[in-house]
């Protein structure tokens, strides 16, 4: 059974302190355990001299074991807090979100 990748870039406010973001990115680290088949979690600052972020400044990939994984984590309610307070905090409000997952 194939595993699914789930990538997300994010447009973060400008006006967002660097602090929140890291805290926010620590809740999403710390669903690894709390979802079932949510394997791993990377993400971070856009750190590239290629300029080709189009003004996404920070994204992250999570790891599932498998589709109904996935499809699990989306209405999960700890997944809903957090994408939340993320939400808050995008500049272009939901223009400043991509998701795109692929099976591996």
């Amino acid at each position: 059974m194939p595993q699914v990748k789930h990538a997300v870039l994010l447009r973060i406010k400008s006006t967002t302190p660097k602090s929140k973001v890291d805290a926010l990115f620590a809740e999403l680290k710390d669903l690894c355990g709390q979802i079932p088949g949510l394997l791993d979690f990377s993400g971070g600052a856009y750190s590239s001299s290629e300029g080709l972020n189009k003004g996404f400044t920070h994204g992250f990939v999570m790891t599932f074991a498998d589709v109904a994984s996935r499809d699990g984590y989306l209405p999960h309610a700890k997944h809903e807090v957090v994408k939340e307070k993320i939400l808050a905090e995008l500049d272009g409000g939901l223009d400043g979100v991509v998701a795109f997952d692929w099976l591996c």
